[in-house]
């Protein structure tokens, strides 16, 4: 049997590092003198500064001054009901993308698109293809689904009492939406799918948000709905859980890829021959000979979907807009298209699972809120707006990155923006 050189090397490593008196002592568990933080909700000046003296000696004055800084301090209350054991804040660099152009079912304008990233040649290359897109009248764009999946899961001694579980649930649907309804001012039930594995069954219950990611919302309406199968169903259920971990929450999932998991949204644009050569310095024949090797590859890799780097800009955009990052693990799937219209390129991305909110969440601290002011989406019937420019600005992300390795460029740029910066 031949071993691979990585896992030779693998074991070199860890040979090197391992001593036969000192490792196994210092890989034990060790009890003593070990005190946890309690978890706290409180946010003020004290509360900040008793957290800081937990850190010392490793961190020092100036350590602190980075991160409770006196202004944020002086806010902390405004953080309480985000975080817990709050210290302070991390301050992230904010580049400005745009205008990014948008012909929109919802968003329909010239959008200023803040972007927070430490990752150099970012912002330059979103906003290259934005220019692009404004140079070919911009990009079209419309949320063509929505609902925000939980599904709880419950289970039965057999697989006859699962199917008689379904029967009695699909009786009671009206029912139980107006319970999980009641939980929410904004929150629709909009279906209710059962799932049965032998004695096992999910239930894909799906919402509609509003202008809110909705995270929150659903778990407690279907906490509501749950309670109220367990105490009204008349087949014995041995336990239920709230998530079977069935829904894709901040899991990329062949469910959600197909059915979708909060706004589903597809934005499009057909580039001029003339804006491909002369704004992203290569031929419509060259990305689109690229884009065909790239797709081979997404396949035989097995990506959900077929997609460059939808995850690069939405971290970026969450992150500046108050949304939860965690999401792009699932926002970050879908499939980009390009193809020839003539001597022109046609480029679309759809991205089943955006989750983005105009209110809740994180939108509503400082400096998300003032990110959202300078897009002009901040508050409530702004939602799907939001959720087509985050569409729109991973379109001009797929647009520049193709052209950039198509061209050659992509390395160089890289060279010059971020590691010669």
């Amino acid at each position: 049997m031949i071993i691979p050189f990585h896992v030779r090397e693998m074991l070199r490593r860890i040979k090197a590092r391992y001593d036969v008196d000192r490792t196994p002592q210092q890989m034990s568990p060790k009890g003593e003198g070990f005190l946890p933080l309690r978890p706290s909700r409180t946010a003020d000046s004290k509360t900040v500064a008793r957290f800081w003296e937990h850190l010392k000696p490793k961190a020092s004055e100036a350590d602190q001054a980075e991160i409770a800084d006196p202004a944020t301090v002086a806010a902390s209350e405004t953080y309480s009901a985000n975080i817990e054991n709050f210290i302070g804040t991390v301050k992230v660099p904010v580049g400005l993308v745009g205008p990014l152009r948008l012909n929109g079912m919802n968003a329909n304008g010239d959008f200023y698109v803040p972007l927070a990233t430490t990752e150099a040649a970012l912002v330059a290359s979103y906003a290259r293809g934005a220019f692009a897109a404004g140079r070919a009248g911009g990009v079209s764009t419309a949320v063509l689904y929505e609902g925000v999946l939980r599904t709880p899961a419950f289970v039965f001694q057999s697989l006859l009492q699962a199917g008689q579980f379904v029967d009695w649930v699909v009786g009671n649907v009206e029912a139980l939406q107006a319970v999980a309804e009641a939980t929410t001012r904004h929150g629709k039930l909009v279906s209710l799918e059962p799932f049965i594995d032998t004695n096992i069954v999910f239930l894909i219950c799906r919402y509609t948000t509003g202008d809110a990611a909705g995270q929150n919302m659903v778990t407690i309406a279907t906490d509501a709905l749950c309670r109220a199968i367990a105490k009204d169903c008349p087949v014995p259920i041995e336990s239920w859980y709230i998530e079977g971990n069935f829904s894709g929450d901040k899991k990329a999932s062949a469910l959600a890829m197909v059915t979708g998991r909060g706004r589903k949204v597809s934005a499009s644009i057909t580039l001029p021959a003339g804006v491909v050569e002369k704004t992203l310095g290569t031929s419509v024949e060259a990305m689109l000979a690229y884009g065909r090797v790239a797709n081979l590859g997404a396949h035989l890799s097995g990506q959900l979907g077929a997609q460059a780097h939808y995850a690069n800009g939405l971290a970026a955009f969450y992150i500046a807009t108050g949304q939860d990052a965690a999401c792009v693990a699932e926002s970050a799937v879908g499939v980009t298209r390009m193809e020839p219209r003539g001597e022109d390129l046609f480029c679309s991305v759809t991205l089943p699972n955006i989750l983005v909110g105009s209110v809740g969440g994180g939108t509503g601290l400082p400096s998300q809120s003032a990110a959202l002011n300078i897009l002009g989406l901040k508050g409530a019937g702004h939602g799907t707006a939001l959720a087509e420019v985050a569409a729109a600005l991973c379109l001009c992300g797929e647009i520049s990155i193709v052209a950039a390795i198509a061209a050659g460029h992509f390395t160089r740029a890289h060279e010059s923006l971020a590691r010669h910066r």
